[in-house]
C-alpha cells in the first residue's frame, strides 16, 4: 500500500477525521452510561433505581464491561472474513444506538435488553474501527504513530463530554435524561459517519480475508444460528422462564475466559512450530498479560466501588451553586483520569523516549510492574480515606481526586507498553490472534473488577479500609513476583531481537 499524499485533517488522512469523531462520539455514549450503571442498579425504587444490592449490580457491571471486550473477537472476525470495516462500523454503531434508546424509553423493564445490545454492538464497532485507522497509511508512512495519537486523543475528548454532561444530567433532570444523552452521542457519531465515510481508504471497505461462495453462505448460516440462539435465551430470561443469578454467572465467566485465555495462548505456544526465541518471547508476553488483567481488575473500580465512594461518603457539596447544583455530580470524579491523561501523555511519551537515550529502558514486564504499583498506591491512598469515613466522616474530593490521578500514571506506565509489548514479542505469523487473545486481559479484569466491588458494603463501612488495603496489597505483591520475573525475562523479551533493538 503506497503512502497517501492526504493531509486534509491536521496532515492526516480525510479519512482519519471520520474515525476520530465517529470514536469520539461512540466513547461519549460508552462512558456515559457505563459511569451511570451502578449508581442506577444501587439506587433505591423511591430514586427510581432497580435497588439491587451492591454484589448484584458489580457482577452485572463486570459482565457488561468485560462481555464489551470479549465480544470484540468475534466482531473482528466479522469484518475480516465476511462484512469488511466499513460496514461493521456502521452496522455496530446501529445496534449501540437501539441498546441506548431502548434504555432511555424504558430502564426498568429492557433495562438488559439494553445493555445487551450495547455490549454487541460496540464489540463490533471498536475493534475494526481502531484497524481502520492505521488502514488509512501506507505502510511506510511515518504519520501513522502520530495519527494512533490523536485518534487517543478523540477517545479522551469523549469520555470528557460523557462524564461532563451524563453527570449533569443524572442529578438535575433524572435517569431518563443522562441514558438518552448516550443516545444523542452515538447518533451524532452515526450522522457524521455516514456523511464521511466517503473519505476512508479503499482497505476499510472490504473484508480483508473474506470468505467466497458456499463457505460464505454457511458462514452467514451460522452466524444466523447464533444470533437466534442468543435471542431465544434473552427472551426467556426476560420472561422469567429461566432466572440467571449474576454473581455466579460472572464467577463462572470469569473462569470460562481465563480458561480460554490460558488454552489459546498454550496452543500457540505448544502447536505453533515455535523457534527457541519466539517461545521465550512467549514467557515474558505471558507476564505482560498476567499483569494486564490484575491491573484492570483494580482500576476498574472506578465505575462501581470508587464511584458509590463517591456518592455516599465524598464531601460534594458547593457553596456557590454552579449551574444551579448544590452538590458536585457523582459521575464528575471520573473526570479526572481522563483529564489527566491528556495531560501526563505527552511526558510519558517522552519519559520512555529520554530514558531509552540513555541506555537505562526499563523492560516492558518493569513497566508493567511500575504500573501496578501506582495502581496499588492509589487503593492507599482509599484506605486512608476510608478509615476517616468509618468515623461517619464526609471526606474531601481530594482523595478521590489523588486516587484517580495514581491510577493514571499506573495506566500510562502499564497499557500502551502492553499494547507495543503485543505487537513486538509475539510470533509475527501470530500477531493478530495474540493481540485477541491479549484483549482477554481486559474482559478477565473487567469481571474480576465487578466481583471484588461486590465487596463494597454502604451500609457497613467499617468494611472499607480492609477492603481496599486487601486490593492494594494483592496488586503489590503481584508486582513483586513480576519485577523478580523481569530479571530473567528482560532476557526473553530481547531473545532473536537484539539485531533490531
Amino acid at each position: 500500500m503506497k503512502t497517501s499524499n492526504d493531509s486534509s485533517f491536521f496532515g492526516h488522512p480525510g479519512g482519519l477525521q471520520t474515525l476520530f469523531f465517529t470514536e469520539m462520539w461512540e466513547r461519549m455514549s460508552y462512558y456515559g452510561m457505563r459511569a451511570l450503571l451502578v449508581l442506577f442498579m444501587t439506587a433505591s425504587v423511591q430514586k427510581e433505581g432497580l435497588e439491587f444490592t451492591v454484589a448484584t449490580a458489580g457482577a452485572i457491571y463486570g459482565l457488561y464491561t468485560g462481555a464489551v471486550y470479549f465480544l470484540g473477537l468475534p466482531g473482528g472476525w466479522l469484518a475480516d472474513r465476511l462484512l469488511g470495516g466499513k460496514r461493521a462500523v456502521w452496522y455496530g454503531g446501529l445496534i449501540i444506538f437501539a441498546g441506548h434508546v431502548v434504555l432511555a424509553i424504558d430502564l426498568q423493564n429492557l433495562f438488559f435488553v439494553g445493555l445487551i445490545l450495547v455490549a454487541t454492538g460496540t464489540g463490533l464497532l471498536k475493534p475494526n474501527i481502531s484497524a481502520m485507522v492505521g488502514q488509512q497509511y501506507g505502510d511506510n508512512d511515518a504519520r501513522r504513530d502520530s495519527g494512533y495519537a490523536l485518534y487517543y486523543m478523540g477517545i479522551n475528548l469523549g469520555s470528557l463530554i460523557a462524564y461532563l454532561v451524563t453527570g449533569y444530567l443524572q442529578e438535575g433532570w433524572g435517569w431518563d435524561y443522562a441514558f438518552g444523552a448516550a443516545a444523542v452521542g452515538m447518533a451524532l457519531g452515526l450522522i457524521q459517519y455516514h456523511f464521511t465515510n466517503g473519505s476512508l481508504a479503499g482497505a476499510s471497505v472490504e473484508p480483508a480475508n473474506p470468505f467466497i461462495g458456499e463457505a460464505k453462505r454457511k458462514a452467514w448460516m451460522a452466524v444466523a444460528a447464533v444470533i437466534a440462539v442468543c435471542a431465544v435465551v434473552i427472551v426467556l430470561a426476560h420472561t422469567g422462564t429461566i432466572v440467571i443469578e449474576p454473581v455466579s454467572l460472572a464467577q463462572k465467566v470469569a473462569i470460562f475466559f481465563t480458561l480460554v485465555f490460558f488454552l489459546y495462548f498454550g496452543y500457540i505456544y505448544f502447536k505453533g512450530n515455535l523457534n527457541e526465541d519466539e517461545k521465550r518471547r512467549m514467557w515474558a508476553l505471558l507476564l505482560v498479560c498476567i499483569a494486564s488483567a490484575c491491573f484492570w481488575s483494580g482500576f476498574e473500580q472506578a465505575g462501581s466501588s470508587l464511584n458509590l465512594f463517591a456518592q455516599n461518603y465524598t464531601d460534594r457539596a458547593l457553596s456557590s451553586g454552579w449551574f444551579g447544583m448544590d452538590s458536585i455530580p457523582t459521575v464528575w470524579f471520573q473526570l479526572s483520569n481522563a483529564l489527566f491523561i491528556i495531560v501526563l501523555s505527552p511526558f510519558f511519551a517522552a519519559l520512555w523516549i529520554n530514558l531509552s537515550k540513555r541506555m537505562i529502558d526499563p523492560s516492558y514486564t518493569i513497566k508493567t510492574a511500575i504500573g501496578i504499583v501506582f495502581m496499588a498506591t492509589g487503593f492507599l491512598v482509599m484506605f486512608l480515606a476510608s478509615q476517616y469515613a468509618a468515623q461517619g466522616l464526609k471526606v474531601a474530593p481530594m482523595w478521590l481526586v489523588t486516587t484517580y490521578f495514581l491510577h493514571t500514571v499506573g495506566e500510562l506506565c502499564l497499557s500502551p507498553v502492553a499494547l507495543s509489548a503485543v505487537s513486538k514479542l509475539s510470533p509475527k505469523r501470530f500477531a493478530g490472534q495474540m493481540m485477541g487473545v491479549f484483549v482477554l486481559t481486559y474482559s478477565i479484569g473487567n469481571i474480576i473488577a465487578g466481583l471484588l466491588s461486590g465487596n463494597f458494603d454502604p451500609e457497613n463501612v467499617e468494611t472499607l479500609p480492609a477492603l481496599y488495603m486487601q486490593i492494594a496489597l494483592f496488586s503489590i505483591g503481584i508486582a513483586i513476583v513480576i519485577g523478580l520475573l523481569s530479571l530473567r525475562s528482560r532476557h526473553w523479551e530481547k531473545s532473536g531481537l537484539s539485531e533490531k533493538a
